[in-house]
């Protein structure tokens, strides 16, 4: 930390990507960049938490050009200014194969594994592969009848049609049989995501606070995801994106609720509130 004068009362920033900090296009406009590179001139540290890969999110902060820490996989992992792994937890080995034996057969659903370095596909989706375009990361295909279960951050589930429904369905059905062993959560409507029980967004940001010698109420947070309802409810200030599903509205009642991702409205948050 530098001995900058800060105007919060914050000392850690920790945002959200997609449908937060992201533009519509799933890219950091001009003004989100530079927005973030005033935020670490005037001593703040910012950290990426995301559900995306840590490749991925690397590539997106090579492009910003600071020393940010990144929090991927909705907290499976969490790396240091430096690409250094400080935290890392897998879904169990046993596990793997009976979370994708639950959907492999509806052929309307992608099945994505995010292993160690590696996004892993079921099958090609060209829309995916555009999602990430910012970084140049990208999958592999794996077959779902053998699928590889060491070194899994997360599994998650798409729908090309976003029929947040039909996933809603496979949610319950997880919850049913591992609810008790797994993290199940939305990041987006059209997008179940399968951590281990202990991951979440919160805990990470807790690890990365105590690591700067900081607390959670020294960290305020941005999100618009069911995986960011830890991070927001236990970060000393969580604001939740005006975009957000209605259920993330609804579990955190409390917290406040700012403009659209469309709108650059995390940047213009901390220009107004922390510069």
């Amino acid at each position: 930390m530098t001995d900058v004068q800060l105007k919060s009362p914050f000392r850690i920033v920790a945002s959200d990507l997609d449908g937060t900090l992201l533009a519509p296009n799933h890219q950091l406009t001009t003004f989100s960049k530079q927005t973030l590179k005033e935020l670490h001139e005037k001593g703040y540290t910012f950290i990426f938490a995301t559900g995306r890969h840590h490749v991925d999110v690397a590539g997106i902060r090579e492009i910003v050009g600071i020393p940010a820490y990144m929090i991927t996989s909705n907290g499976a992992r969490v790396h240091d200014t430096k690409d250094q792994l400080l935290y890392s937890q897998n879904v169990p080995t046993d596990l793997v194969q009976q979370v994708v034996d639950v959907v492999k057969h509806d052929d309307n659903l992608f099945i994505h594994l995010y292993q160690d370095d590696a996004w892993l596909l079921n099958k090609e989706d060209e829309f995916l592969r555009d999602f990430h375009g910012d970084s140049g990361f990208t999958y592999t295909v794996f077959n779902a009848n053998k699928t590889p279960n060491t070194g899994i951050a997360k599994i998650f589930f798409t729908n090309p049609d976003q029929d947040h429904e039909q996933l809603v369905k496979y949610e319950e059905l997880l919850n049913e049989r591992f609810g008790d062993k797994l993290n199940i959560s939305f990041s987006t409507p059209w997008c179940l995501e399968v951590m281990a029980a202990e991951v979440s967004k919160g805990e990470a940001l807790q690890a990365v606070a105590e690591t700067l010698g900081l607390g959670l109420k020294d960290c305020i947070a941005f999100g618009d995801g069911m995986n960011d309802y830890e991070m927001l409810k236990m970060a000393g200030k969580g604001i939740v994106m005006g975009s957000s599903h209605d259920k993330v509205k609804q579990a955190l009642p409390e917290n406040e609720v700012i403009g659209s991702n469309a709108d650059d409205a995390v940047a213009h948050y901390l220009h107004e509130h922390l510069f």
